[in-house]
């Protein structure tokens, strides 16, 4: 716990919003032992990925079976402290691509998403709030996908500039918008 708190800590939110939501996340993981795991019906913490190629023009998204949309990679904790590995381990189970590493091994964006009730695996699964740290990972091309069927239907690279065209989640519109502004900047920049 005291890894993924340090790792929060050190977060330089870039706008309000994530102000906000690194306050909230700080409290909760102070106030709930078990913030790491799902147990925690009300919130826990998860590990989410933007996995783009080397030119930071394209995007993997995988279109999840629960929400019906395509999206970013990524899962719970599952008690596992280190925010990052997580993050790599879900993008590689989740599309097929073996070869991804990160950016680098700080936080990308913070933000706190609302989950709506929904069945998993049989079980009802009550509204919840997935307080998320996602990294920047770079992935190659080459790499074959596969389709994690247990998760989701569909995995592809899609072009940065169109990828919101096939999101049809609203409440994470503004979350993609944030980071592929950033991986812009970076792109721009380079």
């Amino acid at each position: 716990m005291k890894k993924t708190k340090t790792l929060i800590q050190a977060y330089k939110p870039k706008n309000e919003q994530e102000e906000k939501d690194k306050q909230l996340m700080m409290e909760f993981l102070e106030n709930n032992d078990d913030a790491l795991i799902r147990d925690n019906l009300a919130a826990h913490i998860t590990s989410s990925a933007f996995v783009v190629n080397e030119t930071m023009d394209k995007i993997v998204f995988v279109h999840h079976n629960i929400y019906n949309s395509w999206s970013w990679v990524g899962g719970h904790n599952d008690g596992d402290p280190d925010l990052l590995h997580v993050a790599i381990k879900e993008a590689k189970e989740e599309t097929g691509i073996k070869h991804i590493r990160s950016y680098d091994s700080d936080i990308f964006t913070l933000d706190v998403i609302y989950v709506k009730n929904h069945i998993k695996h049989g079980e009802y699964v009550p509204d919840h709030l997935h307080l998320n740290a996602a990294f920047l990972l770079i992935a190659s091309e080459e790499d074959p996908l596969h389709i994690n069927h247990a998760e989701n239907s569909g995995v592809k690279w899609f072009q940065i500039d169109d990828v919101l065209d096939y999101i049809s989640e609203d409440r994470m519109m503004p979350v993609y918008q944030k980071a592929f502004k950033q991986i812009e900047t970076i792109r721009d920049s380079s």
